[in-house]
């Protein structure tokens, strides 16, 4: 499967974004008509040298200053001569941005008007992304995205000064699960506008599986730093028809638990985001009987779930061991009905694909199979064939 891995090692911009999808084989002329006529811009283009990188260098010079509220911006944006999906994609990047700002001024959307939403330069980094994006086609692309390099200290703002990241591009990261990193230079190295963009486009953060790289573009920043101050993108094939998903393995040993309380355990932690909770009987010292609890989770899920674990069993420590990543198949509910001594009984059922769509498995839910057997005097076991056999009918 083809795939796009966005490398943030050095921030991320707008008009970085730009540059490495420009880099990357993006058309020129159609994205600087695009940025042209959404907003009050001249736009060039020129190659940059980032500590010994060749990168596309892309300058928005403003011929218009002023603000605009949202409402203003999305009208301007839908009235554009552009490609339907490009406008589509350009209003949810701009509602990504303008969520994060009226939240973070405590300010209603309809209500929201400042400076920073409204800059015609904004206005044409995020229609430039978006009509790059579009020209090379990765609509079809599976998104990643490495951990973003935020960079440090504090930026100044006209009401005074804030740590980075920016207010705005930080609740953005919680917003849609960006893992970030500070560092590794002082100053800011991701925009809101920036941060705006990869919520959107990515599609999995984190650990990106195996590829075969076949296009890489670098798009410059506009600082001069001890590294290059590029974004990467590289495109290229995907090896594996499965999905990388990046987990935690949580886990503890307890030897004074009864059945009760672990059975309560792996409800509890189930309903608090754990992704699969395994109890293995164990021997402990001195002989006595005991037992690990192993937990699967999503990194940022692993926190609450430790905590859970010691408030449930008096565990006095959760070991976290990291994994590179699991590989998994891409799940979704479906339904068939079947019939059985003329009676029709709705199931619900699992289907597994991989990457490319090639069924993998179907299950039957065992609930609704229960009450089916129940009803019907039929055996579970049997229900169960007969549901999954017309699942795979029906979904093959």
């Amino acid at each position: 499967m083809k795939a796009i891995l966005f490398d943030p090692f050095s921030g991320a911009s707008g008009d970085m974004i730009i540059g490495a999808l420009l880099d990357l084989g993006a058309d020129p002329q159609k994205v600087r008509e695009a940025m042209e006529s959404a907003a009050h811009v001249g736009v060039e283009f020129s190659r940059a040298a980032k500590k010994g990188i060749s990168a596309q260098s892309v300058n928005v010079v403003t011929k218009k200053e002023g603000s605009m509220t949202l409402g203003e911006i999305l009208e301007r944006i839908s009235s554009l001569e552009l490609h339907p999906e490009i406008i589509k994609d350009v209003i949810s990047v701009f509602n990504i941005l303008a969520k994060a700002e009226s939240k973070v001024h405590g300010t209603s959307l309809d209500k929201l008007h400042f400076h920073e939403l409204g800059q015609e330069d904004a206005i044409a980094d995020i229609v430039g992304a978006c009509a790059a994006f579009h020209d090379l086609g990765l609509k079809k692309y599976r998104i990643y995205c490495t951990p973003i390099s935020v960079g440090m200290g504090f930026i100044e703002f006209s009401h005074g000064k804030f740590p980075v990241p920016a207010p705005a591009a930080l609740e953005i990261l919680k917003e849609y699960s960006l893992p970030w990193q500070p560092g590794p230079v002082e100053g800011e190295l991701l925009t809101p506008t920036g941060a705006a963009l990869l919520a959107y486009f990515v599609n999995e953060k984190g650990t990106c599986p195996p590829m075969k790289t076949e296009r890489i573009g670098y798009g410059a920043g506009s600082r001069d730093l001890f590294i290059p101050n590029v974004l990467r993108i590289i495109a290229g094939e995907i090896d594996d028809a499965l999905i990388s998903d990046r987990i935690e393995m949580l886990e503890t040993n307890v030897d004074d638990v009864t059945g009760q309380v672990l059975g309560n355990l792996i409800d509890e932690l189930l309903s608090a985001g754990a992704k699969d909770v395994s109890i293995i009987p164990a021997t402990m010292k001195k002989g006595r009987s005991g037992h690990i609890i192993q937990v699967i989770a999503k990194p940022e899920d692993s926190g609450k779930l430790a905590r859970k674990i010691i408030e449930e069993t008096g565990s006095l420590g959760v070991r976290i061991i990291p994994v590179k990543h699991r590989l998994i198949v891409q799940r979704e509910m479906g339904k068939v009905d079947i019939t059985i001594n003329n009676r029709m009984f709705p199931i619900a059922v699992k289907v597994a694909r991989d990457m490319r769509g090639v069924l993998l498995n179907i299950s039957a839910e065992f609930e609704d199979c229960k009450k089916t057997a129940r009803e019907s005097g039929v055996p579970v076991r049997e229900v169960i064939r007969i549901a999954e056999e017309k699942a795979r009918q029906v979904f093959s």
